[in-house]
């Protein structure tokens, strides 16, 4: 009976431990967070796009002040917390960067490869076009509620098959979105793991991306961040662009619904 009110002690006393590091942890990051957001360098990202939106290049010379994102030609402000969405023109439900795509395409003449090959920058390199024109996009949706549309038949097949995709498993690992994405209280090293069943925890997470990563000194963009947990799954390597990113990307949202957009955020 002593043996067994010790180990009953032992145990709390190790969990109490535990949870204690814990919470020391969390304030630890938050504190660092905290520092950093003083001044995000996304600002500059924020700028740099919103110049290249009134620039005209490409073959056709021209800008992206006709480009429709779905709040009319040019119109940027609000945009980014109804996307992704279906537009008729093409027929299909795109997200942003699918969007800007297409715009650079067919307004400034782009053809696919100029405009897909080169969509992540890499360390020490040249930014790339498309990341900060997403900076500059999201960053007029600021304050703003995300409010993703499902009126259109084709919205709402994108947003099953994103349900559909976050809970596959699959590869060497067995593993898949819903791995690391549906308790709470993980964490990988220093980084969180929201939990996207979590309303809360969705709205927080969703509402903070494209982001700042101080990591890597890039502003990086939801496809990016997607693309990168594919990497880290040990699924086949995603393709830029692809219908399948934008399902996913279209549940993310979806289950963000209502929440505040604050973003381009600072992260790790």
């Amino acid at each position: 009976m002593i043996r067994r009110i010790l180990v009953t002690v032992l145990i709390s006393v190790f969990w109490c431990g535990q949870l204690f590091a814990e919470d020391e942890t969390a304030a630890g990051i938050q504190e660092y967070r905290d520092l950093l957001s003083d001044g995000n360098p996304a600002e500059l990202w924020v700028l740099s796009g919103e110049e290249l939106w009134f620039t005209s290049v490409g073959p056709k010379g021209a800008s992206l002040e006709t480009c429709d994102l779905g709040k009319g030609p040019g119109v940027v402000r609000g945009a980014y917390v109804e996307l992704p969405r279906y537009f008729s023109d093409v027929k299909k439900v795109m997200d942003l960067e699918q969007r800007l795509i297409h715009c650079r395409m067919a307004i400034q003449g782009f053809s696919y490869l100029d405009v897909t090959s080169y969509p992540f920058t890499k360390r020490g390199q040249e930014t790339s076009e498309i990341e900060i024109l997403v900076a500059f996009v999201a960053s007029e949706s600021r304050g703003m509620h995300m409010n993703i549309p499902l009126e259109h038949a084709e919205e709402q097949k994108m947003f099953d098959l994103g349900e559909q995709i976050f809970y596959f498993r699959a590869g060497s690992h067995d593993f898949g979105c819903i791995t690391c994405h549906s308790g709470d209280n993980r964490r990988i090293r220093l980084q969180e793991l929201p939990n996207f069943r979590n309303q809360d925890q969705a709205r927080k997470t969703y509402g903070s991306w494209p982001a700042y990563r101080v990591s890597a000194g890039e502003v990086r963009t939801m496809q990016h961040r997607l693309y990168d947990c594919f990497r880290q799954q040990r699924f086949p390597e995603a393709i830029y662009g692809n219908d399948m990113i934008t399902a996913l990307i279209m549940f993310l949202a979806k289950s963000a619904d209502g929440g505040v957009y604050n973003a381009p955020a600072m992260k790790r």
